[in-house]
């Protein structure tokens, strides 16, 4: 049996009276992206770091491509990434900066193509000539995975990479980490957004004040949000209303609890679960009301976190959104691949 290429067991580290890790169990298969996540403070960039060698834990056990770790910073070869965003040399261009990656690790023979590549690989060929300091966070982000994926990595441990990204710019980085699985590296992302957690995760671990409140497949994730609240829109608001107040297991939210009603008066959110919401839509069509719109307000694995780490439901305009057209202050100078 092959060994994974993460197996952590009781992992702690501590910074001082702060607890960032109170023992995590980890495990990691090639070829499988796993997900990371937890609100602020929970503990994933420490991890991360852990992974990438960039701190040593208080206790327990890791082992990496089937290595102990331990007691000295450092991982085997084969592990590749970025913590806190790549380092980048704002003053070199895209390819530039992996030339002198290959340059720093030896590798410079290697460099002819291999490149041009990476550059085709994350969608930045138009720009390889460009310097990094007018690109916008998205294209840091891509390069950053550029000089990952030119180490050659089995082990692929990312923070958040689709942050700043455009929905193209997206597309774009789900397709070469779904490519690197699928040819035998682990990926171990972090990353706020579920809609990435569910288009690319084989399973996910949730993190919350340092310690594992869910870890497994994604598809189990989804069954731990329990009712959701959906929104509902109507050729008849009132005679909606009327019938979803007389539907067993539903409950109606106001305008006041739920944002998505301040804007549209008339939508309903109504609460329950799936049998309830299809018993809804039996009666609303035979009540002659036509369903124009039916959904989560929250999207199923986003209601699981919430419920998991006891996070309140955001704002609609407090959400995440991805950007990718704004420039960002240079960098300093680190090494994006170990």
């Amino acid at each position: 049996m092959t060994s994974p290429a993460v197996r952590a067991r009781g992992l702690t580290k501590s910074f001082g009276d702060v607890v960032a890790l109170g023992g995590v169990n980890l495990d990691v298969p090639a070829g499988e992206v796993h997900g990371l996540v937890g609100p602020n403070g929970a503990g994933k960039t420490t991890l991360l770091g852990l992974l990438l060698g960039l701190a040593v834990a208080d206790g327990g056990s890791l082992e990496i491509l089937g290595t102990a770790v331990g007691g000295v910073l450092g991982v085997p070869d084969g592990v590749a990434g970025f913590v806190d965003g790549p380092g980048l040399y704002p003053g070199l261009t895209a390819r530039q900066n992996l030339d002198a990656l290959l340059s720093l690790r030896g590798d410079g023979s290697r460099r002819a193509g291999e490149v041009d590549d990476a550059l085709h690989e994350v969608g930045l060929t138009d720009v390889a000539d460009d310097r990094l300091r007018g690109f916008s966070l998205g294209m840091r982000q891509r390069l950053g995975l550029a000089a990952a994926l030119l180490t050659e990595p089995r082990l692929l441990v990312l923070d958040e990479p689709a942050n700043g990204l455009d929905p193209a710019g997206k597309r774009q980085v789900h397709r070469v980490l779904t490519s690197v699985a699928a040819k035998g590296t682990a990926v171990v992302l972090s990353s706020h957004r579920m809609d990435d957690l569910a288009a690319l995760c084989h399973e996910v671990t949730i993190l919350n004040l340092g310690r594992v409140v869910f870890s497994g497949p994604t598809s189990k994730l989804a069954t731990e949000s329990g009712d959701l609240a959906y929104r509902v829109v109507t050729s008849d608001p009132e005679a909606a209303r009327r019938v979803a107040s007389d539907t067993p297991g539903l409950r109606l939210d106001g305008p006041g609890r739920t944002p998505a009603l301040r804007n549209d008066p008339d939508a309903l959110v109504a609460r329950g679960g799936v049998p309830a919401v299809d018993d809804l839509v039996f009666r609303l069509v035979g009540a002659g009301v036509a369903v124009r719109e039916l959904g989560p307000v929250v999207p199923p694995l986003e209601a699981a976190f919430l419920a998991l780490t006891g996070t309140d439901e955001p704002e609609p305009d407090e959400r995440p959104e991805d950007h990718d057209d704004a420039p960002t202050a240079p960098q300093p100078a680190e090494e994006a691949a170990r």
